[in-house]
């Protein structure tokens, strides 16, 4: 996150403005089907980008279940986004590819698609979280705030932090009901020896 990106409202604009090829179809409660070759269309932004990425990487998804409606819609989109001009990528091609496959996965899990482009908060997480694949903040911003905004906005984030707190919530009710139980055989065994 060293290097100064392009302003995150070029990105989120570019979020918005995404084509309707990118764009899911409307279909059943609203998640529709993409009939856009996924894995043609990342293996291309791959190579436009001078990457030369076995084109199996992406067709494997298919073939191992991944390509869920949800990530395929997602990864469209990301590779909308990641085709802006004003992005540098990096010397390698891991992040990108992680942020294509593993991260968008996740992500599709976590929020419906069409919160991508409608919401604006949505949109923002979307553009930092490429931004931080590329090791790249948003433009005018120091590396303290990109992260503490990235922090304050990540879905992913965010389901860390209530996975965390159900977690301690249940930790300290475990140790409530195991201090009750003890107090009661400690009263139990006063009342027994008098």
């Amino acid at each position: 996150m060293d290097i100064e990106g392009p302003p995150l409202a070029l990105l989120t604009a570019r979020i918005a403005d995404t084509p309707v090829d990118f764009l899911p179809a409307s279909g059943a409660a609203g998640e529709g089907t993409v009939a856009v070759a996924v894995d043609a269309v990342l293996h291309d932004l791959c190579a436009m980008r001078g990457f030369e990425v076995p084109a199996a990487t992406f067709a494997a998804l298919s073939a191992q279940g991944k390509a869920a409606p949800a990530w395929r819609r997602l990864s469209l989109l990301l590779a909308w986004l990641l085709a802006e001009p004003a992005l540098r990528w990096p010397q390698r091609v891991d992040a990108v590819l992680e942020l294509l496959l593993s991260r968008a996965e996740e992500l599709s899990a976590q929020v419906k698609s069409a919160q991508w482009l409608a919401d604006e908060e949505r949109r923002e997480e979307l553009a930092r979280l490429a931004l931080l694949s590329l090791g790249q903040r948003p433009a005018g911003e120091s590396v303290v705030q990109a992260r503490d905004r990235w922090q304050a906005i990540s879905s992913t984030e965010r389901a860390r932090l209530v996975a965390a707190s159900r977690s301690a919530e249940q930790r300290a009710r475990e140790i409530r009901e195991a201090l009750a139980r003890k107090a009661a055989e400690e009263s139990a065994d006063k009342w027994s020896r008098e």
